[in-house]
């Protein structure tokens, strides 16, 4: 009889709150027989959707990439299914593309679940919307070069030259460049975001100006897990501008579904 194998499933947590997991990915965690998340981000109150009682979770955070992929092998030619949790979404941030290329190499099915990302729960803590009429109608989701390099194109400055709204994720321990590269694009007296440990009990979102960004990093000890959010929608946001109005829902602006009054 032939072993029946299952895809593996690559399941995006959410930013740390368990009940913003997708009820897809709260199902995949339920049925799951092997466990891989990513302990360093994604907190131990997601496994308690696991459900099969005889699942086995396991923290990857010592692990390196072979030693990932040798036990999604062994398991999944078990016939196990097999969830592999990341924080967030899997797609953003992720090192899901390599893993990807070595399951591809086994013959190892795959797919994944989206989730929600930190930057899009930041906005629903701080009641924010990214995109305003006529103000900014971009965003870009970035992170300052460090450890691992950026593109030249990509480089903050040139980002934040375009003045749109901006979220940059893993650039807290570089806090002096974010706040000098924000300033010089925005002002150093525009209202930005620190959103700390979204999702999480210890959440919290502080407003200060561009040129205040490091000096409430060092006072609120913050040394991680934390979004920089700037551009206009964080005054919009912070300041309750009233005179940000879409025409969507402008009583003088007809559209196919409503004519204007």
């Amino acid at each position: 009889m032939n072993t029946i194998l299952y895809p593996v499933q690559f399941v995006g947590a959410g930013p740390g709150d368990p009940e913003l997991i997708t009820i897809k990915g709260m199902k995949a965690l339920k049925e799951a027989d092997l466990i891989i998340y990513a302990g360093s981000l994604v907190p131990k109150e997601l496994l308690g959707w696991a459900k099969n009682p005889g699942v086995k979770t396991i923290n990857s955070a010592s692990m390196h990439l072979k030693e990932i992929i040798d036990t999604i092998e062994s398991s999944y030619f078990a016939g196990k299914k097999i969830v592999r949790l990341h924080t967030g979404d899997p797609s953003l941030y992720g090192a899901i593309l390599e893993q990807f290329y070595e399951l591809k190499k086994l013959s190892i099915q795959f797919k994944t679940i989206p989730g929600v990302s930190a930057a899009f729960a930041a906005a629903a803590s701080m009641n924010m919307e990214y995109t305003l009429p006529e103000k900014t109608q971009t965003l870009i989701l970035t992170r300052i070069s460090g450890r691992t390099p950026v593109p030249e194109l990509e480089d903050l400055d040139k980002l934040c030259s375009h003045q749109s709204s901006i979220v940059i994720y893993l650039s807290i321990a570089h806090i002096k460049r974010v706040e000098k590269t924000i300033s010089n694009s925005y002002g150093s007296n525009s209202i930005c975001a620190l959103a700390h440990k979204i999702g999480f009990k210890e959440e919290k979102i502080i407003f200060c100006k561009a040129k205040d960004l490091a000096k409430e990093v060092e006072k609120n000890n913050i040394k991680s897990q934390t979004l920089i959010i700037a551009g206009v929608a964080v005054k919009a946001s912070f300041a309750d501008d009233q005179a940000v109005k879409s025409k969507l829902y402008d009583i003088n602006f007809s559209h196919e579904y409503r004519d204007k009054q």
